[in-house]
């Protein structure tokens, strides 16, 4: 994302001196963090006082990271939770000092019930280039469990010197998602809303809009492919899950496997059960599978594309293998020997998809090396 190694070294000092270790304290975890992003934060100010802003964008932007990392993998503590709202607060100010600058907005959530927030905020990104008289493509970059717009916002660059839009914005249960994370239904009804805004933007091209689902946010993309088919161009979804993520057997040993916190019990707040692992591990399966509520079976869904490492300890390729065997066809990139997500190779092939869907000649490598990958100050 956008941190820097150097930024971590001594909070990890830090929690092996006060001998931090599952089950964690998750306050006095997050609070580890706050002095090297609040140093992080102060510099950025000074560089921004003395006009520097490429030097701002990148130490706000790092504080940003070392904030997420503050509140990983999902704020459930009071320090954690404010360690989103700072990590915010530096995301922001860093995107809008670089060169191509993103704004965060936020639209009224017209078709929110009870339990559903009134907004939904999420990054856009118009490129410079954009009109009504020349509309762009639009690439909807949908978060995972863990790593929220703030993070993601990594892909906007790339795209932008492609001359294509996007949108990042969170899953139910995730950063500032207005959708109940209970309710199995909620993310169509944020669906509907932003895709009716996003038609009312003339400098968009509705012909050539694309989602793109990281991690747990793969859950949401088949599930919109299947239930606004005719609203999106293409989906991918890239390292997620639909039925067998929830089975029991999955669910009790999953903390042990390729995820470095307690993946169970971070998916059991996602979806809305707080710290109550016992019910959500009996009740998962039946409430959210897309088999169980006949999703995966509906006729008609959009161009889907779906990428993953056969190796995934975190969500099992079979819920992959299942969909493939369900409804319309489908579009499928299994990568040997990779675990979650097939990283890195995967993010070639979904660029590329993504490429040629849209009818761009580029080349994906040329799109990776925009991603931050060593700090400049």
């Amino acid at each position: 994302m956008f941190g820097a190694v150097q930024d971590f070294e001594p909070i990890v000092e830090r929690l092996i001196k006060e001998g931090q270790k599952e089950p964690y304290n998750w306050d006095n975890y997050a609070q580890a963090f706050f002095p090297t992003a609040e140093t992080l934060v102060s510099e950025a100010q000074e560089a921004e006082i003395e006009g520097n802003q490429e030097k701002a964008s990148e130490l706000y932007l790092r504080a940003s990271a070392v904030y997420r990392i503050s509140r990983f993998p999902a704020p459930r503590s009071p320090k954690q939770r404010l360690a989103w709202d700072e990590g915010k607060k530096a995301a922001a100010k860093g995107l809008a000092l670089r060169p191509r600058p993103t704004r965060e907005i936020s639209i009224p959530h017209k078709y929110g019930i009870s339990g559903d927030g009134a907004e939904i905020p999420f990054y856009y990104h118009l490129p410079r280039e954009a009109s009504a008289s020349g509309p762009v493509p639009l690439v909807i970059i949908l978060t995972g469990l863990d790593a929220y717009r703030t993070e993601l916002a990594v892909w906007i660059e790339g795209w932008s010197q492609l001359q294509v839009a996007t949108v990042v914005l969170e899953i139910p249960g995730t950063g500032d998602s207005p959708a109940a994370p209970s309710d199995p239904t909620s993310a169509d009804r944020v669906w509907s809303t932003l895709l009716d805004w996003l038609d009312a933007q003339s400098e968009l091209d509705p012909k050539r809009r694309a989602m793109w689902a990281f991690s747990t946010g793969g859950f949401y993309a088949i599930r919109v492919a299947h239930t606004h088919p005719d609203r999106l161009t293409g989906v991918v979804a890239h390292g997620g899950g639909c039925h067998y993520m929830f089975h029991p057997t999955w669910l009790q040993n999953v903390n042990h496997l390729e995820y470095p916190f307690d993946l169970a019990t971070a998916l059991a707040h996602k979806w809305g059960y707080g710290d109550d692992l016992k019910r959500f591990t009996e009740e998962a399966m039946q409430k959210f599978s897309l088999l169980e509520d006949g999703t995966l079976d509906k006729p008609v869904c959009s161009r889907l594309l779906l990428v993953n490492g056969v190796n995934d300890e975190i969500f099992p390729i079979d819920d992959y293998y299942l969909c493939l065997q369900h409804g319309a066809p489908k579009e499928a990139r299994f990568l040997g020997n990779r675990k979650h997500m097939g990283e890195s190779e995967s993010y070639l092939i979904v660029l590329k998809w993504l490429y040629d869907l849209f009818g761009i000649k580029a080349n994906p490598v040329d799109q990776m090396k925009t991603i931050p990958s060593r700090p400049r100050y």
